[in-house]
């Protein structure tokens, strides 16, 4: 049984608890030791449908139709009335005859005040019935968009593909040394872009695992540029990092132009060599290395000139606010792209500056 306030001060202090529950704006009830209804909240008696006069001074578990004499809830709210717990987050579903069940988070918490030999207990209801819908129904729809994400991606890889083809085709007909070189170039661009929608579909995400992606890039170089491969060798190195395919598209582009690069001006007279693409990951910040074992940079400057290769090298870079840089490696040529995030930097780097082979016409 529930023993009354012994002084003015108590009854006025219950007094003042009761009205503050009975005004909240969210379910509330108050409960003494034996969890009998104190004060109840005009929102949870509208919420669930309980007549307030056959609330108050009624266990608790007699509420509605008996579908608050949940066991594990008693004993809970026990635990809270002993001391021994609170109850910071208790989910439930509240089945009631005719209605669908609602899904509830209940805090509870022994309240500690002058009253000693009276306990109180503040039990907080709120309803997530329709915020867990909300969050099924945007979980089915980012599934669904993700599945045609997919197949989006998968029929642009297709597309892709088919219009390398022609481009090949083109390249084979062309009567012109020049034409046909730059219609094999193109060639190459639009299949690094085709590999990337490939991974992309498979790997159901928009982020791409570089070594991966790297390997079946410089696979297809390798396949239609390099006659004897055991002459010539293109291998991937590092990588394993992951990055946003919007990166990756810049990066796979920058890796096409300078392994053709390379293809095309490191190995005359079926010279032996091996280019090697690498990245290395420091965190947010990355360098990625285009190295061959070729004849190096040429000496004579007339030799060096802007190229069409150069400018996307360039452009690219610049996009991804990395800066470029040729270094001889004794023997051959390795070019370097190094992105190095700095907080708080607004400034743009300047335009990286490609000199000696690599800026070789393409």
């Amino acid at each position: 049984m529930t023993t009354q306030p012994t002084s003015p001060s108590e009854a006025a202090a219950l007094s003042l608890s009761m009205a503050v529950v009975e005004a909240s704006p969210g379910p509330l009830l108050l409960l003494d030791g034996d969890l009998q209804v104190v004060a109840v909240s005009g929102s949870f008696l509208d919420a669930f449908g309980i007549d307030a006069d056959t609330a108050r001074g009624r266990p608790l578990a007699s509420l509605g139709g008996g579908e608050w004499a949940s066991p594990k809830l008693r004993s809970l709210l026990q635990a809270t009335r002993s001391g021994a717990a609170t109850i910071a987050a208790y989910e439930m579903d509240l089945e009631r005859s005719g209605q669908p069940a609602r899904q509830l988070v209940i805090h509870a918490q022994r309240l500690d005040y002058l009253d000693l030999e009276n306990v109180r207990l503040l039990v907080a209801i709120a309803d997530v019935t329709d915020a867990r819908a909300d969050e099924a129904a945007r979980a089915l729809a980012m599934r669904e968009n993700l599945v045609l994400l997919q197949e989006v991606r998968h029929r642009v890889a297709n597309s892709l593909q088919i219009i390398a083809s022609v481009l090949l085709q083109n390249a084979r007909k062309s009567g012109s040394t020049e034409t046909r070189g730059h219609l094999k170039d193109a060639h190459h661009r639009v299949m690094s872009i085709a590999a990337l929608e490939r991974l992309l579909a498979g790997s159901g995400e928009d982020r791409v695992e570089l070594h991966a992606y790297f390997t079946e890039l410089c696979g297809s170089i390798a396949a239609s540029m390099i006659a004897d491969p055991d002459l010539l060798s293109l291998v991937v190195e590092g990588g394993r990092g992951v990055v946003d395919s919007r990166v990756s598209v810049s990066l796979g582009l920058i890796v096409t132009e300078l392994v053709i690069n390379a293809l095309k001006h490191a190995f005359p007279d079926n010279h032996r060599g091996k280019i090697v693409v690498a990245c290395d990951f420091r965190g947010a910040n990355w360098t990625l290395t285009v190295t061959d074992d070729g004849v190096g940079l040429p000496t004579d400057p007339a030799l060096v000139r802007t190229g069409l290769g150069t400018s996307i090298v360039q452009a690219l870079a610049q996009q991804l606010q990395a800066t470029v840089e040729i270094t001889s490696a004794n023997p051959g040529v390795c070019v370097s792209i190094d992105h190095t995030h700095i907080a708080l930097v607004d400034s743009a780097p300047a335009p990286p500056s490609l000199t000696g082979r690599a800026a070789q016409s393409k």
